[in-house]
């Protein structure tokens, strides 16, 4: 069956999604659709204007992803996986090194992916995300594995401070519904709630 039938949303410039729903609901589908990280069998998909999948080009470079994956190489420095990523945006290798900073990981500069600690992937992984100053952020539960003080350190790269556009997947359902303009809600790939308002206890029934 598809993975996401029927799901309608409209999120304006600068705005917050946030998309809740239990495991296998659809929402990291979703987001890898609109990532152009999967193409839609039907329907249609507008990203800062582009048509999705037959523009997908001009998408790619505008938006910045954080998902279960953190799409670093595991052999590379924490350093050169920033400047690898900084090359392929023609982004300056000083905006890399400050990011490495902001996020708490230029201790760890010198040090391969694979030996950090999973908070530090996801730091790492949330720098790469914004290193392209992306108008979109897709963020699929982009504070797992962080501690509260972490998480906050995030904030002015991935949060509402941003100023960006966000579509954020999460299970936190009070910080999401505070963060939010816009909610949707998916129960096996369709449309349980949708809106510019929700209450709590209306997203944890998509839970039940």
């Amino acid at each position: 069956r598809p993975a996401l039938r029927g799901v309608s949303v409209r999120v304006g410039e600068g705005q917050t999604l946030a998309v809740f729903g239990a495991n296998g609901a659809g929402k990291t589908t979703l987001l890898r659709v609109l990532a152009t990280l999967l193409r839609p069998h039907a329907g249609s998909v507008s990203v800062l204007g582009a048509s999705l999948p037959g523009e997908a080009w001009k998408v790619r470079g505008r938006v910045g992803f954080v998902g279960h994956e953190p799409l670093l190489y595991p052999d590379l420095t924490a350093r050169e996986n920033l400047l690898f990523h900084a090359r392929l945006h023609g982004v300056d290798a000083s905006r890399a090194e400050r990011l490495l900073r902001e996020v708490g990981v230029a201790g760890r500069a010198g040090d391969p992916v694979r030996e950090l600690s999973r908070g530090m992937v996801q730091r790492l992984a949330a720098a790469r995300a914004v290193l392209h100053d992306p108008a979109v952020l897709l963020l699929d539960e982009p504070r797992a594995g962080l501690d509260p003080a972490a998480a906050e350190h995030l904030e002015p790269l991935i949060g509402r401070a941003s100023g960006r556009t966000r579509v954020l997947v999460t299970h936190d359902v009070d910080r999401g519904l505070h963060e939010a303009d816009v909610v949707l809600g998916l129960r096996a790939g369709t449309v349980e709630l949708s809106g510019a308002t929700a209450t709590a206890a209306d997203v944890r029934r998509l839970y039940s």
